[in-house]
């Protein structure tokens, strides 16, 4: 919204041509974002203590959590709300991409508001049903894919590139909305199994978020990309901004939700942020250095899965508990360990994947 201002101002002081910079508003965004979250969030904590929207806690999970019992919760709002308003006001509200990470952003935290909604304030303990979460995620999930498959113009946009591999560029056709469906769909519910732990999810999404706005930039920059061998997009470095204001506003939420937290994220935050990060990574055409960056939240994904999958073939579990940061706090961690050391490991995995621009 802002750059309009900008450009009418630039005509007549050539100083505020600084500000048309992606990587300045970027900055511009990032700081916002921090700015509102960490203005809206003691009211916010404040109000959802008064109406107790608190935190629900498994009986069978960790003793240490039952003192997180009634923990403001559905704080992923104030999320989602900073990002959404710092991007419209430092970005470039012409861009496509950039109302296309917006809306999927919001469609998928209604989702998980209406979730949390039904569990904390209804109280109906099994919230919104798991067939209905997974339709409309699939709903938006499909409908984005479609819309981007029929905005391509070029092969490069629908193509999958393998890391550390100059010339493999595999054309996917029309593979490529179900790979779009996937990859958001998957990493929404993904960092959702992953938000367990005070600041758990959150460090991660800023850190692969922050990283994706490295890969967005380069991607829609024609000299870093050709540079870079990456395929080049004009119009996907505007999604920098965004990526910016997601650090921004994580980084302020981190301020609440560091050990011990003093209000959690949500289904709300989330699936949002989940599904914000699994479009960046397609429009960057990154899908691959994602499952590389989000390695905890595979790990997590994956714990589940053969936790599911072992006790019912062979009425055995192979973890104490899933997700796997529970396994590890039955072992005998402490919270804060399990958190850092997945944040540790996130730092590594993400330093692997921001290689893999210069390692072709």
């Amino acid at each position: 919204m802002l750059i309009w201002l900008i450009d009418f101002l630039s005509r007549y002081y050539r100083a505020f041509g600084v500000f048309e910079y992606i990587t300045l508003r970027a900055i511009l965004a990032a700081m916002t974002a921090l700015v509102i979250t960490l203005l809206v969030g003691p009211s916010m904590i404040r109000w959802l203590s008064k109406f107790k929207v608190g935190q629900v806690v498994r009986d069978d999970g960790p003793k240490s959590h039952f003192s997180k019992a009634g923990t403001p919760t559905m704080g992923g709002a104030m999320i989602l709300l900073a990002i959404a308003l710092s991007t419209v006001l430092w970005s470039d509200l012409s861009n496509i991409y950039v109302w296309i990470v917006l809306s999927v952003m919001i469609g998928f935290g209604m989702i998980g508001w209406c979730d949390d909604y039904r569990k904390l304030i209804r109280k109906n303990s099994k919230g919104l049903p798991a067939r209905w979460k997974y339709f409309w995620q699939s709903m938006i999930g499909i409908a984005a894919a479609i819309f981007l498959f029929m905005k391509a113009t070029t092969p490069a946009e629908t193509s999958l590139l393998v890391p550390f591999f100059k010339n493999i560029v595999i054309p996917l056709g029309v593979f490529y909305m179900v790979l779009t469906y996937f990859v958001i769909v998957g990493t929404s519910n993904a960092v959702n199994l992953t938000d367990g732990l005070d600041g758990l999810a959150i460090m991660p999404i800023v850190l692969v978020g922050g990283a994706l706005g490295i890969f967005a930039y380069v991607t829609g920059h024609v000299k870093f990309a050709n540079y870079l061998a990456v395929p080049y997009i004009p119009g996907v470095e505007e999604i920098t901004v965004f990526c910016g204001a997601l650090v921004g506003a994580g980084l302020g939420f981190l301020w609440f939700n560091a050990y011990p937290a003093q209000v959690f994220m949500g289904d709300v935050g989330s699936l949002g942020l989940g599904a914000a990060l699994g479009v960046i990574a397609v429009l960057a055409r990154q899908e691959l250095v994602l499952f590389i960056m989000g390695g905890v939240f595979v790990a997590e994904t994956l714990s589940v899965i053969l936790q599911v999958a072992s006790f019912k073939l062979t009425g055995r579990r192979i973890f104490r508990m899933a997700p796997i940061h529970h396994h590890f706090e039955l072992q005998g961690w402490p919270e804060p360990r399990v958190i850092v050391r997945f944040w540790i490991i996130t730092v590594v995995l993400v330093l692997f994947g921001l290689a893999t621009l210069k390692l072709r």
